[in-house]
């Protein structure tokens, strides 16, 4: 009996195996094989690399972006979906009512509407908008036709066609999700009113005395409620990333090895399972293009190819405006509807004014505070973010390049160019603007007096920009442009510490090669911390000290401030920031603006200049009414707080203090918080090297427990020289497919961690050497 149920459970193992296998065959991308498709004008021959990347030959453009959609839906469908549903406040239909919240947020910021006022506008004759429904075209015949993502199978939802306002609300969804503003402008302002302009002086804002705002004189009640707290809570939940930051430096031939520009880049963007770019190179006998798009983005906003390479960094400007508003204001109404799974739909109104929604009907916990209205750069101009990344993408020359810069509005990007001619440029995008004289758009504006919202708006050729610089490279890496006409545009640019680091890496060696670049693009040792370090042990009273304190002073003392996963000094340092920083700033703001600060980029520039300052208000503890602290005394009581939190969290050997142990990255997929398909559907956990501000950026929030989780990184790293293009080099966080099946949904994470490569090919035989070939055949074609 026994030996029959044994027979049975191999029997019923093995049948589980077939079944298994053969679901996951049926069900994976397709890279190899014919396919036909009714918008074809000819055959397309699609070449998948070892990494999955699809090298797409066409006989002309129109039938390279139809085939472009179709291998990019084929991967990312399900990304796809996602990002889509987003800026149109779509996603409660399918993850249910924890989802209404956010829809309610993207309903009103007016992206939507904004997508139809510009396609209206649209020449349906132009190139960028012919490719673009080609693109589409290749899109929805994977929906029509091609294999349905598990994704939608699990959440029981259909496919749906997309089209030219899905492209557009991903770029509403990008401009939004740079914005620092609703995490910034109503903290500053909530600060001033409570503590006055004394406290913000030390925070590197400047007060003047004509910033109009309106004074609060009903006790601690938040003028703008929770807007910045409510909006970061509601962007950690979504189920795609946002972009936050970048490097990006490109050096001219005067300072190679080999006489050629070297190009370098990786944008910041939250971690995700799919990451964010797609990989695709594109060869037409009019157009070769190695691209890296977005989804539901045709044309690449990173590129490259024999003849010159683009990419970006964010440039932090501020292109979003809160003002505060009078019961007498006008507004137009509009009725939404949310569609929720499983529930009755959800009606509510969206106000809007000549200061754009009143952000009161759209985050409930701000209901009955003062009314306040969001203005936004994004939705007062027309869009013709498609135009641009066509133009930068076709490009002939350096001026036909920077004529497709000028057309960007928002976000605000940096966009970095290099060429096989030798020029090298780097230009800010974006509309910027000059306010009245003492009006400060780091705070809530008065929306009733007229003089705040009075703008004028800055031509492009005013734009900070750099062409071919005498000193010969270019680099960006989300810090304050210089002044251009005596002006320094505002902003919520990061600290100096990327940027120190990369000029003093460039300017240390009289010719950089290609593998220095990629030496640099993994860098993990800061330009600031070990003058931080010694600041902090000058300050640190050595009385009555324990063994791991003297211990701990001495790894310290060692250290040059690189962000190594084996090491602990990091440790130990970032653990002392966050109690250093709670012990100056929580007594004063308390617990939810303290951590309100924590998510702003202000708490990162005020790092170093908090250590350096010998005097400041915030020093002083309100909490022990009888002393008044000093620089000293907060310094010491951080750093015996540290050990004593450390020990607790790591036993008594510092040694055992390690950066792996308390640093992880996880590229985590949309459905993350299921339990049951977590382990299934997410890449990590993984220890990994870096650091918050290093170049091997990993961005994580300070907090009390000590470990940290990387909420974002470098989303690709890119290295492009001209002497050798052939072998320019690139990797991603996972994988090129969000597909769970494939065979690439996650074969590059090793190699991303140990700072490795993947070669961007572009050797046509090389190419073409592969056995992974998907042909695309018009109806009623094939193969001879």
């Amino acid at each position: 009996m026994l030996k029959k149920i044994g027979y049975f459970v191999i029997a019923l193992l093995l049948l589980l195996g077939v079944v298994s296998y053969v679901y996951i065959q049926n069900n994976k991308p397709d890279y190899k094989g014919t396919v036909s498709m009714n918008t074809l004008d000819k055959a397309v021959s699609i070449y998948f690399d070892d990494y999955g990347i699809p090298h797409i030959f066409a006989d002309n453009e129109a039938d390279a972006y139809r085939a472009l959609g179709y291998v990019h839906a084929q991967d990312r469908l399900w990304q796809m979906e996602l990002i889509r549903r987003v800026a149109a406040g779509r996603l409660a239909e399918i993850f249910g009512s924890e989802l209404v919240k956010t829809d309610k947020l993207f309903r009103g910021l007016g992206i939507d509407a904004a997508a139809d006022r510009t396609i209206q506008g649209l020449d349906t004759n132009s190139p960028h908008f012919l490719l673009a429904k080609a693109y589409l075209d290749g899109i929805n015949h994977f929906i029509d036709e091609g294999k349905t993502p598990i994704e939608f199978k699990l959440l029981g939802i259909d496919k749906e066609h997309y089209s030219l306002k899905d492209i557009y609300n991903v770029y509403g969804y990008m401009s939004f999700s740079f914005a620092q503003a609703h995490k910034t402008d109503p903290f500053l302002t909530d600060l001033k009113d409570f503590l006055g302009n004394q406290y913000l002086l030390d925070l590197d804002i400047d007060i003047s005395p004509r910033t109009t705002l309106i004074r609060n004189s009903r006790g601690m009640k938040r003028m703008a409620g929770n807007i910045g707290t409510e909006v970061s809570k509601l962007m950690e939940g979504l189920p795609v990333p946002p972009f936050i930051g970048s490097n990006s430096w490109v050096v001219g031939p005067q300072r190679t090895e080999n006489n050629k520009v070297i190009f370098a880049n990786d944008p910041h963007i939250g971690f995700s399972q799919p990451s964010v770019w797609y990989q695709a190179h594109l060869i037409t006998p009019e157009h070769e293009m190695y691209g890296f798009n977005l989804a539901l983005s045709p044309f690449p906003l990173l590129g490259h190819n024999y003849d010159y390479a683009y990419g970006l960094t964010m440039l932090e400007n501020d292109d979003i405006d809160f003002y505060a508003e009078t019961d007498d204001q006008k507004y137009a109404i509009r009725q939404e509807i949310i569609k929720v799974k499983n529930e009755e739909d959800i009606q509510f109104e969206v106000k809007t004014g000549i200061h754009g929604p009143l952000m009161n009907d759209l985050i409930e916990t701000i209901d009955g505070a003062d009314k306040i209205a969001m203005d936004w750069i994004y939705t007062k101009f027309d869009n013709e973010m498609l135009q641009a990344s066509y133009a930068i993408s076709h490009s002939g020359s350096l001026q036909e390049f920077k004529d497709g810069v000028s057309k960007i509005v928002a976000p605000g990007l940096n966009i970095m160019y290099g060429d096989a001619r030798g020029n090298i440029a780097w230009f800010a995008a974006a509309k910027l603007y000059e306010r009245a004289e003492g009006v400060h758009s780091k705070f809530i504006l008065d929306g009733a007096n007229g003089v705040d919202d009075q703008v004028s708006y800055i031509d492009f050729e005013d734009n900070p920009h750099a062409i071919n610089p005498s000193w010969h490279y270019v680099y960006s890496a989300n810090n304050q442009p210089e002044e251009v006409n005596g002006k320094l545009y505002p902003g919520y640019y990061l600290p100096q510490d990327r940027a120190k680091r990369i000029v003093n890496l460039i300017e240390s060696s009289d010719k950089l090669s290609a593998n220095d670049v990629a030496s640099m693009i993994i860098d993990v040792e800061s330009s600031v911390t070990p003058e931080l370090v010694k600041i902090i042990l000058n300050n640190v009273s050595t009385v009555n000290l324990n063994k791991n304190e003297k211990e701990a002073l001495k790894i310290l003392k060692d250290w040059k401030g690189d962000y190594i996963s084996d090491l602990s000094a990091p440790t130990i340092y970032f653990k002392f920031v966050y109690l250093f920083f709670k012990n100056t700033f929580e007594d004063e703001m308390g617990d939810e603006l303290f951590e309100q600060f924590l998510e702003t980029h202000l708490y990162k520039r005020q790092i170093a200049k908090q250590i350096k300052l010998n005097k400041s208000v915030w020093w002083d503890d309100v909490n022990t009414k009888e002393i008044k602290e000093l620089k000293d005394e907060i310094i010491t009581r951080s750093f015996h707080q540290t050990i004593t939190a450390l020990e607790s969290q790591f036993g008594n050997d510092p040694d055992d203090w390690k950066w792996s142990d308390a640093l992880s990255v996880s590229h985590k997929h949309a459905f993350d918080k299921n339990g049951m398909l977590r382990g299934f559907f997410n890449v990590g956990p993984f220890s990994t090297n870096g650091g918050i501000e290093v170049i091997n950026n990993q961005l994580f929030k300070l907090n009390p427990t000590g470990n940290y989780n990387v909420k974002a990184g470098p989303s690709t790293r890119r290295i492009i020289d001209f002497s050798d293009v052939e072998n320019a080099r690139a990797i991603l966080p996972t994988g090129q497919s969000g597909n769970v099946f494939s065979k690439h949904y996650k074969d590059q994470a090793d190699r991303y961690l140990k700072g490795e490569f993947v070669k961007m090919m572009m050797n046509k035989d090389e190419i073409k050497a592969s056995e992974d070939v998907l042909v695309l055949l018009p109806m009623n074609d094939s193969i001879e």
